[in-house]
């Protein structure tokens, strides 16, 4: 568990996939606070985790898609995949986005 406070500054970046950057901020066993740059053109390919995942976007644009439906995403809006839910998503513009995650991804820490 990372202690309070935590400045994304002080955070380093992984290259998660190609053209997608993460930065773990926070998190407790039920919760985890994730920022992420993200790499016009790049691709997030259809997954999923036991994990819910609410995100939140601060800049950019970027097409969702699940098993069921596709929806555009932007500076200003936020989205909800529940647990186990496919969803994958294409980054039409150099983007910034935060996710939290409940309960806390072990894969991320």
């Amino acid at each position: 568990m990372k202690k309070n406070p935590v400045n994304k500054s002080s955070v380093n970046s992984i290259e998660a996939l190609p053209g997608i950057y993460r930065k773990t901020l926070i998190y407790n066993d039920n919760m985890m606070l994730c920022h992420f740059i993200l790499d016009k053109n790049s691709n997030v390919p259809l997954h999923s985790h036991k994990e819910h995942q609410i995100g939140y976007i601060i800049k950019g644009k970027l097409q969702f898609f699940t098993e069921n439906k596709e929806f555009l995403a932007e500076e200003g809006d936020s989205y909800v995949f529940e647990s186990n839910e496919k969803h994958g998503a294409k980054i039409l513009e150099d983007s910034e986005v935060i996710d939290v995650f409940s309960p806390s991804r072990e894969d991320y820490k």
